[in-house]
């Protein structure tokens, strides 16, 4: 714990509330069921494929099982965090090998409406939930910086209290 023992810690909260819960749940239903149609029913659709829109698909199908498996290893290393199988320099250190920021499909492209529909939610929902993990992450790691603003810190926002205080008189 940075800043003695009276800081509090707000992103092992955070990884223990309700809203990662849900997140987490989601992300790993959404990792089952996109490997369970991707084995079954998108294989299957895959082989009715013309050349060029079945080239897509592999691509895409690629894609989408990386940004997948990146987001299961994100929530895999918060949910550590939260039951304390981990500390968070760990999660830190391992969350460097994450990337949540993948490359989005060619909805675009030429072909993309010709993909199956059950392949191109798979897709959408995913890039959903990825954003919703990128908004999280960006707001733990906010609040793991703000602890390191104690007392004495160089911190903008005290700066501009003490400036408002020496204004007004009330220093």
């Amino acid at each position: 714990m940075a800043g003695g023992s009276n800081t509090i810690r707000f992103i092992d909260h955070k990884v223990a509330s309700p809203s990662f819960t849900e997140l987490y749940g989601e992300g790993m239903q959404l990792v089952e069921e996109t490997a369970a149609y991707l084995d079954g029913e998108g294989r299957r659709e895959a082989k009715a494929l013309v050349r060029p829109v079945a080239t897509l698909y592999a691509a895409e199908s690629m894609r989408l099982t990386t940004r997948l498996m990146q987001m299961a290893s994100w929530l895999l290393l918060q949910r550590a965090l939260a039951n304390g199988e981990m500390t968070a320099d760990q999660v830190d250190s391992e969350k460097s090998k994450i990337r949540l920021d993948g490359n989005a499909p060619g909805v675009e492209l030429e072909n993309w409406n010709a993909l199956p529909e059950h392949f191109r939610i798979l897709v959408q929902r995913s890039l959903r939930l990825q954003a919703r993990m990128q908004r999280m992450d960006l707001n733990l790691a906010g609040d793991d910086m703000a602890e390191d603003f104690g007392e004495g810190a160089d911190n903008p926002v005290n700066t501009q209290i003490n400036l408002l205080k020496t204004a007004f008189g009330d220093r």
